[in-house]
């Protein structure tokens, strides 16, 4: 069963992002990130995925998205580690063309 739990802490919230993060819930992922974004511009913005098991190449655009807009990430083990770092590298090669 696909879950994201919100938690707020003073200056920070976190999505917590557990099962797989795979098409329809990489959509459902983007709008309660833009839903949260709308309401906590001045907070820092955290993505806890390390209860993801399976992450599609829809749902590492979305982390890329993500990221591209201040994200910070928290994970464990070694597949989703090597994702956001792979990711990471795509998102500095990006930045780094335009």
């Amino acid at each position: 069963m696909f879950r994201i739990s919100i938690v707020d802490a003073p200056g920070e919230r976190t999505l917590v992002v557990e099962s797989t993060l795979i098409n329809p819930w990489t959509t459902e992922l983007q709008r309660v990130w833009h839903s949260v974004g709308q309401e906590s511009k001045e907070r820092k913005l955290l993505i806890d995925l390390r209860n993801v098991t399976v992450i599609s190449q829809e749902g590492e655009n979305i982390l890329l998205e993500l990221m591209s807009a201040g994200a910070k990430f928290s994970c464990c083990g070694v597949l989703t580690k090597h994702v956001l770092k792979q990711l990471a590298h795509r998102f500095r090669n990006k930045a780094a063309t335009h």
